[in-house]
């Protein structure tokens, strides 16, 4: 439902540091004439932990407006406190997006049960359609294929964003989900991959600057052309690698900066590339721009 590519968009700030508003309304309509099917607002590229409750709903809202009804929005509302996501999730009804992302708590390393419960209290508190999201090398936290099952009976848990990296986890959430259960790649270097695996798509970053090329790499591989799917893949796998040169979304930014995207720079503890990264970056803007 909420189609092949999402893009986990990036947070404008303005120079003293307020969410731009503006800005990402603009970005949002770029990105949902430019190769994606919907937008992820307010996760980990929009710089979640250092935005206010208040801030990202209205994100939510102004998103929504700028795009068209076919662009799915999605609201980030996880956070490490199941109060406090319960409370965000319930604030983002009234925002009109299409669906809420949850991250698997963070920090305070729960059990599978607990993380379970966590995702259970988040979905009762919504009607809206839940994705999940698997990112262990953050949370520290896996969410395994047993408990994403368990939250699969849930009738308003729908999807999955899977960044863990392990094909095995990827086959064996295969083996136990139903059918039209979904499954995204978390990774921009894995969408291909974990296509050949049976996910329906990608929550990515560099859908940000290469969105129509991935559509056409994602729209080869289900015509069943993996010849051109692979090249897409190896001409694309350059711009995936150095998007994560340095903390997300940091490069990004850079790059959509040098292409022309006002979106400003990060809030604090994160910090712009350092110069040595900014030469690479640079680089990358150039063959993004040669891909085009």
């Amino acid at each position: 439902m909420f189609g092949r590519i999402l893009t986990a968009m990036v947070t404008p700030f303005q120079a003293q540091g307020g969410v731009n508003y503006a800005g990402a309304a603009d970005l949002a309509a770029y990105l949902a004439a430019n190769g994606s099917d919907g937008v992820v607002v307010a996760g980990t590229t929009g710089e979640a932990p250092n935005l206010s409750a208040e801030e990202k709903t209205e994100l939510f809202r102004v998103v929504r407006r700028a795009v068209p009804a076919a662009c799915k929005v999605v609201g980030n509302v996880g956070t490490y406190s199941t109060e406090e996501s319960v409370k965000l999730a319930e604030a983002a009804q009234d925002t009109g997006i299409d669906g809420v992302m949850a991250v698997a708590p963070y920090y305070s390393k729960p059990s599978q049960e607990g993380i379970y419960r966590h995702f259970q209290a988040i979905a009762a508190a919504t009607p809206l359609p839940v994705m999940l999201y698997n990112v262990p090398g953050r949370t520290v936290v896996n969410i395994l294929p047993d408990t994403v099952k368990r939250l699969s009976a849930l009738p308003n848990i729908t999807a999955l964003k899977e960044a863990g990296g392990s094909m095995e986890q990827m086959s064996e959430l295969k083996l136990s989900l139903p059918a039209d259960f979904a499954v995204y790649a978390g990774d921009d270097s894995l969408t291909l991959p974990m296509l050949a695996l049976g996910a329906r798509g990608v929550v990515s970053v560099a859908a940000h600057v290469v969105g129509l090329q991935m559509q056409r790499m994602i729209g080869a591989f289900t015509i069943g052309n993996t010849a051109e799917a692979l090249d897409w893949h190896t001409r694309l796998y350059p711009v995936f690698k150095n998007l994560f040169i340095a903390a997300n979304p940091a490069p990004i930014k850079f790059v959509l900066e040098t292409l022309g995207h006002p979106v400003g720079p990060c809030r604090l503890p994160l910090t712009e590339p350092n110069e040595q990264e900014r030469e690479l970056l640079r680089a990358t803007a150039r063959l993004i721009q040669a891909l085009a």
